[in-house]
């Protein structure tokens, strides 16, 4: 009998382990992982970048959780030596019409306490010469770490510590009841007083397995990204962003600086046909067909029409990619990028068509379920892993202790 099994071995898995550890130190715990490595999916396939909480509503779990977030994870690299870097980000203005938008960001700033700067033409230039813009504004907290260094070190103390990990593990079933959970990987059973799903890209499947009805769906997003070549990485020093379009879900295409060195561009967004496709010929049948026998996913494509038509020009002709890099950065050309590996962001979506916009946990008889944590979940990552062990019963603590 395990005190905890925890589903899925990317960096919000193994975050959660390591605040049940620190809570409960003497809990007998176990996190659970289908593929044969850890962090394969999200965790390891982002942007590196560690966010500052600029984008999300005031008093949102994201706004709250990439806040404290950011500065927990800085804390937990420094402390364990994990490279990682605090260089900043520029915000950019590159339209008149895009003016509005960023005082209106900023505002929203204050509202989340961040020390942003609005910054004019000639003070762009000096922190990114080659970018263009009217005017933007300067986020110094943004820094950039490898997601899967962190995980790593994570999986070190979290052995240390007697926590197993078990590899090559998909769970094909759930039976929760008022006694304990019995988590079934096709080769074993395994028994424990609670479940915590973070399964990710497969969140809903295994919530419905333990009995939950739930509207949300999992639609995933292919985020396509280039890197510039060596010869051309100057033109960037940092991370260069646009100023978001609150009408469209993703940020736009941006470059970012990489703890390897490179520089990467991207990404678009467009509808994977395989909840793991990270090729645009992969395709699997069951996930395709769930996106398009749900309802919302059709909803929400018809709302933003225009914006996923020019997500899908991006992905299949490089040109018009380049285009958009040009806004920020006007001497990228198209033999100065090449492809990338590509991620898939886990988005969970409603019936009526919207994306659900925050951080979302669903409470079980003996579980949690996490399901949504796209960008900012990395970051934010540890302070999901406490709010987890919060919500945790008290008397299931208690029985943790007497058993």
């Amino acid at each position: 009998m395990y005190d905890y099994v925890i589903i899925g071995g990317g960096i919000v898995g193994l975050s959660t382990a390591y605040a049940l550890i620190q809570k409960n130190s003497g809990a007998k715990m176990v996190v659970v992982e289908k593929e044969q490595e850890l962090s394969a999916h999200q965790t390891g396939r982002n942007s590196g970048v560690i966010h500052s909480g600029v984008y999300y509503k005031p008093g949102s779990l994201k706004a709250r959780m990439a806040i404290q977030g950011r500065d927990s994870m800085v804390e937990f690299c420094q402390i364990h030596d994990v490279p990682h870097e605090v260089c900043g980000k520029v915000l950019v203005a590159t339209e008149p019409e895009e003016l509005p938008r960023m005082e209106a960001l900023y505002e929203r700033v204050q509202q989340n306490r961040l020390n942003v700067q609005k910054i004019n033409k000639e003070e762009l230039k000096e922190i990114e010469p080659h970018a263009a813009g009217l005017a933007g504004l300067r986020v110094p907290q943004t820094g950039i770490v490898n997601y899967k260094a962190v995980s790593e070190k994570l999986a070190e103390l979290l052995t240390e510590a007697g926590v197993e990990i078990l590899l090559g593990s998909p769970v094909v079933d759930i039976n929760e009841n008022k006694g304990e959970v019995a988590v079934d990987t096709g080769e074993q059973t395994l028994h424990s007083r609670y479940l915590i799903n973070c399964a990710g890209l497969h969140s809903d499947r295994l919530v419905r397995m333990t009995g939950i009805h739930t509207e949300l769906q999992i639609v995933p997003f292919r985020g396509e990204y280039f890197e510039l070549k060596e010869e051309k990485k100057h033109l960037v020093k940092g991370l260069i962003y646009p100023i978001p379009n609150p009408a469209f879900p993703f940020l736009g295409v941006h470059l970012t600086k990489m703890m390897d060195g490179g520089v990467h561009a991207g990404p678009n967004a467009v509808l994977s046909l395989k909840r793991e496709g990270y090729r645009k010929t992969d395709i699997h049948l069951r996930d395709l067909a769930e996106v398009l026998s749900f309802q919302g996913f059709w909803r929400m494509a018809g709302a933003n029409m225009k914006e996923g038509m020019k997500e899908m020009v991006r992905s299949f002709h490089k040109q018009s990619f380049v285009k958009s890099l040009q806004r920020l950065v006007p001497e990228i050309e198209a033999d100065d990028i090449i492809p990338t590996e590509a991620g898939v962001r886990a988005q969970a979506m409603l019936k009526d068509g919207r994306l659900v916009d925050d951080f979302h946990l669903i409470r079980g008889k003996r579980s949690i379920h996490v399901c949504n944590a796209p960008s900012p979940a990395a970051t934010a990552s540890l302070e999901i892993g406490k709010e987890i062990a919060r919500q945790i019963p008290d008397t299931l603590v208690t029985e943790i202790k007497v058993g």
